[in-house]
């Protein structure tokens, strides 16, 4: 009898559920959106209720168009964003919003931090401090809200949150141990000496198992609550851009791949930890592989955030076609008009909480199509920027890479990618997180016999070569891009001290 598996991914901007089968074939998919507030610039949380809330109905979405019934799903894995803490007190309750992986206020923490322990921290958790991570997190959590600290009794990350939903259990894996910052390489495990460093009491952090390892099961409340049969097995699972890798088919030395979704990121994979920070290191899902990653902060939330602003008078789906097919109608290099999407300030390779984003090089000539175009061309040249700086600290060589994320549907984008890296994008048949939280499950529950097994069932959907003429004109306009960038880092910087230092935040 044909096996089916479940994979739920819970992402920055919203949640998915797939339901795949053995064969690999995604049978059904169903997805909700999840709010992020952001009290103050540079900020961003999420209320862990709605993450529950976004799951129940999202299952029950994807159940509703599957024709078998919850009982022939065999097993589930869940997938989530890295360094999301959600604190709870003795009761179980919910201390506070999650801060995001993408929230910027601890910049002074993360620099105190590096300047105080950045040598032990890297040796310990192979990373650097900054803003992104969970011990920067709880460092400023401990400087303006201590009595959360004083009252947490249990700390989970995101999809182990939401898993507990599902099953009761307190576990994570070992990559997202890593992602807090506060784990030992040499153990696996969580590093007391870390937590000490923000004054953490280790007690709080969970057991950490294999992503595989079976978590417990569908609890009969929550059967109740989405529509699952009780007792279905849940897998512990990872976070999603380690299960997106291994999805999406780079499971091989060499490896690499690009994600573009709320955040853009690239990866390789590698046979060992490699260590070359701010260039972050991750256990790969199969055993004895890591990869490297690094990201950008407004990949496809800046693609939306331009859909929003320049073609809000059509519906969602109608915007999306008319930004892809407008941007494809546009010269390359929008006719001189330059994007940069520090939306969120950026991460790699800047590292810059204060940068800001702007378009440079307006004409009355420019329409909305040459600003679809831009966005397109200033995304590609940040994830540029990465893979260059991912060269020169590491010496790595990059080839054909693999694309995840909602982004990689668009051909325009593709090809713009293509041809600004000079780089072939492979886009896999199937290349999300919740795909390859389903195959995590898959391999936990049996259903795929090793991790062979499951990579036979990963397929290439197409593949986009670079154009030459197209690579050397980019290359002149990244020239000016970077050059922009430089010149107006300190504007970014008197700007943010206008808007956000003399508002007290």
């Amino acid at each position: 009898m044909t096996a089916y598996l479940l994979g739920v991914d819970l992402g920055a901007t919203g949640l998915k559920a797939t339901i795949i089968d053995d064969r690999g074939v995604t049978i059904a998919e169903a997805t909700r959106p999840i709010p992020t507030a952001s009290p103050h610039p540079g900020w961003s949380e999420q209320d862990p209720d709605t993450w529950w809330q976004a799951a129940q109905r999202a299952i029950r979405d994807v159940l509703q168009q599957f024709k078998h019934g919850a009982e022939a799903i065999v097993g589930i894995g869940l997938s989530g964003g890295a360094h999301i803490a959600v604190l709870e007190d003795e009761h179980g309750q919910v201390i506070r919003p999650a801060i995001m992986w993408n929230d910027q206020r601890s910049h002074a923490e993360a620099a105190a931090l590096h300047e105080r322990a950045g040598d032990r921290i890297i040796a310990t958790s192979l990373n650097r401090a900054n803003p992104t991570w969970t011990l920067c997190q709880l460092a400023w959590l401990n400087a303006h809200e201590p009595d959360v600290r004083r009252r947490t009794r249990r700390l989970y990350i995101a999809k182990d949150h939401l898993r507990a939903r599902l099953t009761g259990d307190w576990t994570t894996d070992y990559s997202d141990a890593l992602g807090a910052l506060m784990s030992d390489v040499a153990t696996r495990g969580w590093s007391a000496d870390l937590a000490a460093l923000v004054d953490w009491d280790p007690a709080t952090l969970p057991p950490v198992g294999q992503p595989t390892d079976i978590a417990g099961r569908v609890t009969e409340a929550a059967a109740m609550a989405t529509g699952l049969a009780a007792g279905t097995p849940v897998v512990i699972g990872s976070n999603d851009t380690t299960v997106e890798l291994f999805g999406a088919g780079a499971n091989r030395a060499g490896e690499g791949a690009i994600k573009l979704a709320t955040a853009g990121v690239v990866f390789l994979t590698t046979a060992r930890p490699e260590v070359h920070p701010p260039i972050s290191c991750y256990p790969h899902v199969i055993d004895g592989l890591w990869y490297m990653a690094s990201g950008i902060n407004a990949c496809a939330s800046a693609h939306r955030w331009v859909r929003d602003t320049f073609f809000s008078d059509l519906s969602e789906a109608t915007a999306f076609d008319t930004m892809d097919r407008l941007a494809a109608a546009a010269p390359a290099g929008s006719d001189g008009l330059i994007f940069h999407p520090y939306l969120m300030g950026e991460r790699a390779p800047h590292w810059d909480p204060k940068l800001k984003g702007d378009f440079l090089g307006l004409t009355l000539r420019h329409d909305r199509g040459h600003f679809a175009r831009a966005c397109y061309e200033g995304i590609s040249f940040a994830l540029n920027d990465v893979l260059g700086a991912a060269k020169a600290l590491s010496g790595a060589t990059f080839g054909a890479m693999r694309l995840v994320g909602g982004g990689s549907r668009s051909a325009t984008w593709r090809q713009v990618l293509a041809d600004v890296t000079g780089l072939p994008m492979v886009r896999p048949e199937n290349g999300d997180a919740s795909f390859g939280a389903a195959l995590v499950a898959g391999m936990g529950v049996g259903v795929f016999t090793s991790t062979a097994d499951a990579q036979s069932r990963m397929r290439v959907r197409e593949t986009t070569e670079p154009n030459a003429a197209a690579h050397a004109r980019y290359g002149e306009i990244y020239a000016l891009y970077d050059q922009a960038r430089r010149a107006l880092t300190p504007v970014s910087h008197a700007i943010h001290a206008q808007t956000v230092e003399r508002a007290g935040t």
